[in-house]
């Protein structure tokens, strides 16, 4: 794993995880890395210094607390979506596609889309969004 500070062209800054900097280049060119904080595309690597500690100390608090405004804001976010929102899972793209035709009824609705899918959907004027968090666990 790998840990990258980011800036998107708005000059917002955050940080996120990658499996390798492999793995971070090709999300990034399938366009699948957004700003944290306001969802843009327009991302990059922002200089960041090695983080070295001279000696262990103990965690200040949980480490699924956030810590920072815009990781609170992100899990408010999460929360208010999942609580207010159906989870369609990998079926979103067809779900999506109904709820626009009229074939099933209108309501919110979040899950899983394979980028084509997803492209498929707004190029038919279907408004979709990416949220940006993975489906690894529901949030608190």
């Amino acid at each position: 794993m790998i840990r990258y500070s980011l800036k998107c062209a708005h000059d917002h800054s955050f940080e996120s995880w990658f499996q390798s900097a492999v793995a971070f280049e090709k999300l990034l060119d399938a366009g699948m890395v957004t700003c944290s904080v306001c969802g843009a595309l327009g991302v990059e690597k922002a200089v960041m210094a090695p983080q070295v500690q001279a000696a262990r100390k103990k965690a200040s608090g949980p480490l699924s607390a956030p810590a920072s405004p815009a990781e609170q804001a992100l899990a408010e976010m999460r929360k208010k979506v999942e609580d207010n929102s159906e989870d369609v899972g990998r079926n979103f793209a067809a779900e999506a596609r109904a709820i626009h035709d009229g074939d099933a009824p209108e309501r919110s609705i979040y899950g899983e889309a394979k980028i084509e899918d997803a492209k498929a959907l707004v190029e038919d004027g279907i408004n979709v969004t990416p949220l940006p968090w993975g489906n690894k666990g529901k949030a608190n």
